[in-house]
């Protein structure tokens, strides 16, 4: 599989390359001893890039997870095979063109687990919230994922349901933020029991529930978790015979950004003493001004560009203006060798 692009958008990038009737494409593939050759158009949206990737199978849905560089085609229940390829051999390419992990399902596949998620969503209100159902299918059913959700919303999120009146959704975030306090509070009692210092709790963006996680991963001071790099929390990848292959972080789960994992490393670093605010910040503040001197570079350079191209538009209409066209490697008269009309 290739991907390609042209600058030119007047120039089909696929047709250049597979040529008149596959004569270009063609001479590669006798090359390669009839290896068949994909050619696909690059897109710099990741979506539309996999779904050519995976060509000729036909894509009904996408959904992507950026954090992780993983993403989940659903396609045709026919078009399964096709999309996975003898051996699995498209879905593999398509993945090492991309650089994403791909997860190919059915409609089929992909209907049962979304039956699968609401069944268990709507368990886990009428448990943690004590509703009946019906209500708690309703919360599943407007997209509510989790108690935190429920708890945090504006009101006027539940409100907007057909049927709950401002009374009864105070009542549900009532509901929602008690649990959420017993589970915090059990959670802390646990995180205390596994020897997790006091100290790392005071970073406040750490939940009791990370907290917790981390504890099982023998994380269990300030200087533990400040030695940690962004990697070790939100995970990385690995080459392993040749295929792209997820090592999990500590904090999978948690909807952490490497951007975020690092403020969090960073905050538990300077508690340690190891590095102050002041420091921190005046790195930021270099970082942001090579970046902006960068920026401005570039745009000086595509200034440039943008002018030279005008410029030589500008020589290329003076000469065809002149009427006297030069052949390729005579030389353009000067005044030495321009004839003197007034002599004849």
């Amino acid at each position: 599989k290739i991907a390609v692009i042209s600058s030119d958008p007047g120039i089909d990038p696929v047709g250049a390359c597979v040529g008149m009737r596959g004569s270009r494409v063609q001479a590669v593939v006798n090359e390669l001893q009839g290896e068949k050759v994909d050619i696909i158009p690059w897109s710099e949206d990741a979506a539309a890039f996999i779904v050519n990737a995976l060509a000729p199978a036909e894509v009904s849905k996408v959904v992507l997870d950026e954090d992780i560089q993983r993403i989940e085609v659903v396609v045709p229940d026919e078009q399964l095979s096709l999309a996975i390829g003898r051996r699995g051999q498209n879905v593999r390419l398509a993945s090492q063109l991309t650089g994403w992990d791909i997860d190919i399902m059915t409609e089929a596949q992909e209907s049962e687990r979304r039956q699968a998620e609401f069944a268990e969503r709507t368990e886990t209100f009428m448990g943690a919230l004590d509703v009946d159902e019906m209500i708690a299918q309703l919360l599943a059913s407007e997209g509510f994922a989790t108690v935190e959700e429920v708890a945090f919303v504006p009101l006027d999120e539940i409100t907007y349901i057909e049927g709950f009146d401002d009374e009864t959704a105070q009542e549900i975030q009532n509901r929602a933020r008690d649990f959420l306090d017993q589970q915090n509070a059990a959670l802390t009692e646990q995180r205390r029991e596994m020897g997790v210092e006091d100290a790392l709790a005071e970073i406040i963006e750490l939940t009791p529930a990370m907290l917790v996680r981390l504890g099982e991963n023998d994380l269990k001071t300030l200087e533990d978790f400040a030695g940690c790099v962004t990697d070790d929390l939100t995970g990385w990848f690995e080459t392993v015979e040749r295929k792209r292959v997820r090592q999990d972080g500590i904090l999978d789960g948690f909807d952490i950004s490497p951007e975020e994992a690092e403020a969090l490393i960073m905050s538990a670093r300077v508690k340690a003493g190891w590095v102050t605010q002041e420091e921190l910040d005046a790195l930021a503040a270099e970082k942001a001004a090579a970046e902006a001197a960068a920026q401005a570079e570039e745009l000086a350079a595509a200034e440039g560009e943008d002018g030279g191209e005008a410029l030589a538009g500008l020589e290329t209409s003076s000469d065809s203006a002149s009427g006297a066209p030069t052949e390729a490697g005579a030389e353009a008269p000067t005044e030495a060798n321009t004839p003197d009309t007034d002599a004849f």
